[in-house]
């Protein structure tokens, strides 16, 4: 594993690099607000007792809720991406800054604060000579321990199409690469032991007396804001720069298939036309969140099916079949202001599969068999199979089973969740790449519940309109990936540990696509 690790590190160094820029950025953002708003608010509550208690009991409040709950409770306001974690960090990221600050102010001995101001301070005096001196301690301590905290926190970034180091670990894990996460994880470790490391020295450094120290100090502390003013300027030139050409936003949602087809999608516009894709990979939630962010126009593209597109999006009741395509695009065009366009071919659709053991024990082959032991047994299955309008609820009632156990798993750790033994029975896709090589049995649809899911790309009309080339560049996408075909490149990505814009461009070459 050392050697795999070290391996995909020197080879994707570039990759890594950019991540872990992205994280430093991410997380800077969030501490520095934190520190001006935290230490700001513990400054006011020390001077004014009477509000420490709600204002700490608030804070703490905050700080109990769910990261994945705030993310899912900003996503409607302020979108996905980097605004909604560096939002949801810094709220994390104030508690300790405000605890902080209050208990260094607050533990300072009064008699100390009575002989400045009988010397003649102001309080403004009094508060720079005495009170942050005293405090600075408790005040740095509470510095290291939140920087810490919001650089090991910020991996959850990835899950809401945000940048950093989460988005090795989450790609790593949604598509079986142990190296890639174990990577993502030691450098999201090491970043924070190196803040932790340089704050502990300028800890060290502040709390010299001496003239010279001082004076090093201040030279120091004038160097470091030279460079922060000079990288914010550089970044807010290039934010400001015109770009080279128009840049098409697709998205992906955090499945093997998706990562492939984003890069599919990249690759060919960018090909085919002056046009720069900037792809946003493996947005946590999928649909729910890619979906409303299409809607605000966040994103231009995505790939999604028929079945999801009808039951989730749509909000149809029943089992969707293509014959209602029609219906489907006709409701896209009017009510959201999508198109389909670049029908792949391939279905994914769900499926069941018990491991197969438990499949011969009891002799199931079909959906009808596994509803008369599912009582018996534990199903595994994505966070959001269980919500769905066509998911757990729904399959449940149709073939009336009920199973004994239930759990919610993450799309790339469920097969090694069957393989052991810690549930009986999953829910699959049918181009799953890790499918072919599992001691799983698939079992017979024999009333047919699933719904058909063809996968096509859903695209504003509005990006149509101002660039109509993307008609024919995303037609040519038609009818180009079978079942097998899909759950071969998937098996690549996850079986062979190829990188999937590897897998992504071999296809379209082999198909001609990129000349």
């Amino acid at each position: 594993m050392i050697a795999s690790m070290w391996s995909l590190l020197a080879e994707r160094r570039d990759f890594f690099a950019q991540l872990a820029l992205e994280h430093l950025a991410i997380s800077g953002v969030a501490i520095a607000v934190a520190l001006v708003l935290g230490g700001l608010f513990g400054g006011l509550m020390a001077e004014h007792q009477r509000m420490a208690k709600p204002s700490l009991a608030l804070v703490n409040f905050l700080y109990t809720i769910p990261s994945i709950s705030l993310l899912g409770f900003l996503i409607p306001f302020s979108g996905v991406g980097n605004v909604t974690a560096v939002i949801t960090l810094t709220m994390y990221a104030l508690l300790p800054m405000v605890r902080a600050t209050y208990t260094g102010l607050s533990n300072i001995d009064p008699t100390l604060i009575e002989a400045a101001r009988g010397m003649g301070s102001t309080d403004g005096q009094t508060m720079r000579r005495v009170k942050l001196p005293l405090a600075l301690p408790y005040v740095m301590s509470g510095i290291r321990s939140m920087a810490t905290m919001t650089i090991a926190l910020a991996g959850i970034a990835s899950f809401i199409g945000a940048g950093g180091l989460g988005v090795a670990i989450y790609r790593g894990i949604t598509t079986n690469n142990a190296a890639m996460t174990m990577d993502g994880s030691l450098l999201t470790a090491l970043l924070a032991l190196l803040v932790d490391m340089v704050l502990g020295f300028v800890e060290r450094r502040v709390g010299m007396r001496g003239t010279e120290g001082r004076a090093t100090n201040r030279r120091m502390a004038a160097t470091f804001a030279a460079v922060v003013v000079v990288g914010a300027l550089v970044g807010v030139v290039r934010a400001l720069a015109p770009a080279t050409s128009p840049a098409i936003r697709v998205a992906t949602k955090p499945m093997t298939e998706q990562y492939v087809m984003g890069y599919m999608l990249k690759d060919l516009i960018e090909h085919d036309s002056g046009l720069t894709v900037e792809l946003t990979e493996g947005v946590g939630g999928g649909t729910s969140n890619i979906e409303p962010a299409m809607e605000s126009g966040e994103f231009d593209i995505y790939p999604e099916y028929t079945g999801t597109a009808w039951n989730a999006v749509l909000k149809k009741e029943g089992a969707y079949s293509e014959g209602l395509f029609d219906q489907l695009r006709q409701e896209y065009a009017d009510r959201l202001g999508f198109e389909w366009l670049g029908m792949y071919g391939f279905n994914d659709t769900y499926g069941l599969v018990v491991r197969r053991e438990v499949a011969e024990r009891y002799g199931i082959s079909s959906y009808s068999d596994l509803a008369h032991v599912a009582g018996q047994l534990r199903l595994g299955a994505e966070y959001d199979f269980f919500e769905r309008e066509d998911g757990y609820r729904a399959l449940c009632d149709d073939y009336g089973m009920s199973f004994g156990k239930t759990m919610d798993l993450d799309i790339g750790l469920k097969y090694q969740a069957l393989a052991e033994g810690q549930i009986d029975a999953m829910v699959v896709f049918t181009t799953d790449g890790q499918l072919s090589t599992s001691d799983a049995v698939v079992l017979v649809d024999d009333r047919r519940f699933f719904s058909s899911y063809l996968c096509g790309n859903v695209v504003r009309s509005q990006v149509l309109e101002e660039h109509p080339e993307l008609r024919q560049i995303l037609s040519k996408l038609d009818d180009t990936i079978t079942d097998e075909d899909m759950s071969a490149m998937n098996h690549a990505v996850e079986g062979e540990g190829r990188e999937p814009e590897d897998v992504a461009r071999e296809f379209l070459e082999r198909k001609g696509l990129l000349q």
